[in-house]
């Protein structure tokens, strides 16, 4: 087999092929096997017709495309393989020659893998972040514990107040007319919680138990449903009941009950140290996304479209993925959020793009400064991932290598080396 490839457009390359008649004679053999199956000739069994009996009646032409069919994806990856392109999308095949006693000879435009070319990333500036933890975390932290541990007591008299779980009855209306999906009977609402139509629930506050009250209100311009998106609506509104916190005391015995210490100040202790580590991880990925990103900036690149759809795939399954595990499925996240696949891969189409050219560009580094990955890498990684889900190192080594899937394993830690050189050549001001 011949292969050759020229640049025609920027990212694009045609992909020259020629196969031998060898080949090309075997590939006839196997199309008819598989096409003598299916016909009948009068005068013989199914499966049975003599090869030049079926060429007299059908032809040999008859045999070409499933030979094409059988020939072409061994010929294209051992081309790809042979030229050394990286295809990105699937190829445009156009066949310039194919028959019996003749080389197989086909072009593939193909969309590959674009240059990078880097601009500075030694010495980027990137912002020093603290991970100092201050008194006033630390009580933050212990308030949203209270929240979380606090009781419910139902409110026998008074208003309505910010923080409150308000049990109410609302119908919408829009121009006088109501309209689907406004309208809930002993609704559980928590003021100040920002789950409702701005202004609504600044609206519940101060509305006694049992008062009526007309609520108004305008869509937000950007809201999921389009006739109703920066309209204004009146909800009519009945509060039934209020459930107010009751935040336990901050003492030892609160330490006991939500923590394995005895003491509030060993519990106060563990949470600074806990809380020191989160922010040390956040600045560390603070200062790798601002890095990534001003190497980014100062690349030259122009990403290739089949990329980002690509890219986008793979979000909009992990998104699927993670619904899933929350017990929903796509379809009605749809129906829920009023949006539809395309608006869904439009929303995810800047972030994919990011996520393409970041991932080019560290590449570009990783090859600029021979950055490799070594096998006591890869060991130590697999014996990382043994440890989170509880399996044999040499189990996942097993499964992902059945999955096709060691060589992303490897490219991750390539891009993780990448990432970790950038920020040790940066400049923290």
């Amino acid at each position: 087999m011949k292969a050759t490839w020229e640049k025609i457009e920027l990212n694009t390359v045609s992909l020259n092929v020629e196969v031998g008649a060898d080949k090309v004679s075997s590939a006839l053999d196997q199309a008819f096997k598989k096409v003598v199956a299916k016909v009948n000739v009068p005068g013989f069994r199914k499966g049975k017709v003599p090869r030049a009996i079926f060429e007299a009646k059908f032809g040999v032409e008859s045999l070409y495309q499933d030979a094409i069919d059988i020939l072409l994806p061994e010929a294209y990856s051992e081309a790809v393989k042979e030229t050394g392109i990286e295809p990105v999308d699937r190829p445009e095949i156009d066949v310039t020659q194919f028959g019996k006693g003749q080389e197989f000879i086909f072009t593939a435009k193909v969309t590959v893998k674009p240059e990078v070319t880097l601009g500075e990333y030694k010495g980027v500036e990137v912002s020093k972040v603290s991970a100092e933890v201050t008194e006033e975390e630390i009580a933050a932290e212990l308030e949203r514990l209270q929240q979380r541990h606090a009781e419910l007591n139902v409110v026998e008299e008074g208003a309505a107040q910010d923080g409150d779980i308000a049990i109410i009855d609302f119908e919408g209306f829009v121009d006088d007319a109501p309209f689907e999906g406004g309208k809930a009977e002993r609704y559980s609402l928590e003021l100040g919680s920002g789950s409702f139509i701005p202004g609504f629930e600044e609206q519940v506050v101060g509305m006694q138990l049992g008062d009526f009250k007309d609520i108004e209100v305008t869509f937000p311009e950007s809201y999921h449903a389009e006739n109703l998106a920066g309209k204004p609506a009146v909800f009519k509104v009945k509060l039934h009941e209020l459930k107010r916190k009751s935040l336990p005391a901050l003492d030892d015995e609160f330490a006991k009950d939500v923590s394995e210490f005895d003491t509030l100040e060993e519990f106060k202790k563990d949470l600074a140290s806990k809380l020191q580590e989160t922010k040390e991880k956040e600045a560390k990925q603070a200062q790798e996304t601002e890095v990534i990103s001003k190497v980014a900036e100062a690349a030259t690149v122009e990403v290739p479209a089949a990329m980002v759809e690509t890219e986008q795939n793979y979000m909009l399954q992990d998104f699927e993925n993670r619904l899933r595990m929350q017990g929903m499925t796509l379809d009605l996240y749809y129906q829920f959020s009023g949006q539809d696949e395309q608006a869904l891969r439009d929303q995810m189409k800047g972030d994919a793009e990011k996520r393409v050219l970041n991932n080019l560009v560290l590449e570009a580094v990783a090859k600029a400064e021979s950055l490799e990955v070594s096998e006591e890498e890869i060991n130590e990684e697999l014996e990382n991932l043994s440890k989170a889900y509880n399996r044999p190192a040499e189990e996942i080594r097993s499964i992902f290598t059945q999955n096709g899937n060691m060589e992303n394993l490897t490219e991750d830690l390539l891009l993780r080396k990448a990432i970790q050189f950038l920020v040790d050549n940066s400049v923290a001001v």
